[in-house]
């Protein structure tokens, strides 16, 4: 049974809440920038090295920021790194405990069923590409919609408060212009 979107939305905001005051803001699209690098690392051993300034790279991206990315491509047993890995294991862990991925075939939002039909390969293809669409955009932007718009607003920054304002202009017309029939 999901959940209700007022508890889900406090618990969400408990959760960012206790994020900034223990740890840091919540950011994670770098980190599959760094999942990239720790791939490119074993094909090429010489993609990040340590010298006794600290870590480099060979990729202008990662020896940025006086090489913070390509000491988290070395070491990346850090917060940011497992954080992304426990989202997708609690994703992983919220299917099965809602019966498997039978289940959430057979419960196709009915929006979706009248615009779409209910082949999955269709959703999975729209997740696919909307999700690399946001995930090329939030690196284009130098973050991501948990650092940018959630937390960024939570900190009361106004780059977050203008990238909310964008997102959802953004996100209504084409909301629209996808799903013209009704349930």
């Amino acid at each position: 049974m999901p959940m209700n979107w007022k508890a889900g939305g406090l618990l969400l905001g408990l959760v960012f809440f206790l994020a900034v005051l223990l740890v840091k803001p919540i950011g994670v699209s770098t980190q599959f920038v760094i999942l990239d690098g720790i791939l490119g690392d074993v094909v090429n051993t010489e993609l990040v090295t340590q010298t006794e300034e600290g870590y480099t790279s060979t990729n202008a991206y990662l020896a940025k920021s006086g090489g913070k990315y390509a000491k988290s491509v070395a070491n990346p047993l850090n917060y940011s790194f497992v954080f992304v890995l426990a989202m997708a294991l609690g994703g992983f862990t919220s299917m099965r405990l809602r019966g498997g991925l039978g289940v959430v075939e057979r419960s196709v939002p009915a929006l979706w069923r009248a615009n779409f039909g209910e082949g999955p390969v269709q959703r999975y293809a729209a997740v696919f590409l909307g999700g690399f669409i946001v995930l090329y955009g939030a690196r284009l932007a130098g973050g991501c919609t948990s650092g940018h718009m959630m937390s960024g607003m939570m900190q009361t920054a106004l780059s977050g408060y203008i990238f909310a304002a964008g997102a959802f202009a953004a996100a209504v017309p084409v909301s629209l212009m996808l799903f013209k029939k009704e349930a």
